[in-house]
């Protein structure tokens, strides 16, 4: 069975899962050290604990674990590839995986897996930034997750 999710406004929440997603947030901050030391700070049970806790997440944390797959066209110049990768430094892109072909022609094809996590703009500011270069020559998102 396939899995369905729901944005809902935090107000309409029932008290208990409200006390679920404190307590995650407690453990994760290090401000308590055990679930049964957090559950007792809120106020919550530890079945309600339990019984919630693998349902909630912050809407930020769900946007977060995304990686990106991008492919780009580079004139056979030095520093170009090094220059996107200082630009995707800069935005808070962890880069995971780099395919380079041979150049050919005078254009290599680079192929980058990077992790968005911490991007400090959005996805379209960094590609933008980095469409900006001289040498590059194409950008493509072939794949996010």
């Amino acid at each position: 069975m396939k899995e369905k999710y729901y944005l809902v406004r935090e107000d309409i929440l029932p008290e208990a899962v409200l006390k679920t997603m404190r307590v995650k947030e407690l453990l994760a901050s290090g401000h308590t050290r055990t679930i049964n030391e957090a559950v007792e700070k809120v106020g919550l049970s530890r079945s309600a604990f339990y019984k919630y806790k693998d349902g909630i997440h912050p809407l930020n944390r769900l946007e977060k674990d995304r990686i990106i797959t991008i492919s780009f066209d580079l004139d056979h110049r030095s520093g170009i590839l090094s220059h996107v990768l200082g630009l995707m430094a800069e935005y808070g892109g962890n880069v995971l995986t780099i395919h380079q072909s041979i150049p050919l022609q005078g254009r290599a094809n680079v192929v980058l897996s990077v992790e968005t996590t911490r991007l400090t703009e959005d996805l379209d500011t960094m590609v933008e930034a980095m469409q900006n270069v001289a040498g590059v020559r194409h950008i493509h998102i072939i794949g996010q997750g």
